[in-house]
């Protein structure tokens, strides 16, 4: 975990008056050693598992919680059945936009924003201030192209 991020982390759960136990900085360390991968809180449990064996799935998905009140993980609905989880963003940046393969379940991520000429638009044309968005686009990617 980064100093800035553990920091963070520190200061968040101070001002709620909670300590930063061990389980609670190796679920945010799984995070961001798989940022991009979009975790289950199964596959947290799983991977925090070799870390920390003593640790429960029902403390993951309480972390997993009190990490999403804090805003330092985002939740995902990527219509696959499965709630899932990724570091979040600054505050201050839109979410990033995810293509999610029709054939493979493959999902893939969009830095850029690229609704920001449409943002501007909404914003002149209906004076309505957009804060967020979230974007998934549904397709068959290159390879799953390529091997029909």
């Amino acid at each position: 975990m980064s100093s800035k991020d553990s920091y963070e982390l520190k200061k968040k759960l101070k001002e709620k008056g909670l300590k930063l136990t061990t389980q609670r900085r190796t679920i945010l360390e799984i995070l961001e050693k798989h940022e991009g991968e979009h975790l289950t809180a199964e596959e947290i449990y799983e991977l925090v598992k070799v870390d920390c064996p003593e640790i429960g799935l029902a403390t993951v998905y309480r972390t997993v919680q009190l990490l999403l009140e804090l805003d330092l993980i985002e939740k995902l609905n990527l219509d696959d059945g499965f709630v899932r989880y990724e570091i979040g963003k600054n505050d201050n940046e839109h979410h990033h936009h995810h293509l999610i393969c029709n054939t493979c379940g493959k999902v893939y991520e969009v830095e850029d924003d690229l609704l920001d000429n449409l943002e501007d638009e909404i914003e002149k044309t209906f004076k309505f201030k957009v804060t967020d968005h979230k974007v998934k686009f549904y397709g068959v990617c290159e390879k799953c192209t390529n091997d029909n």
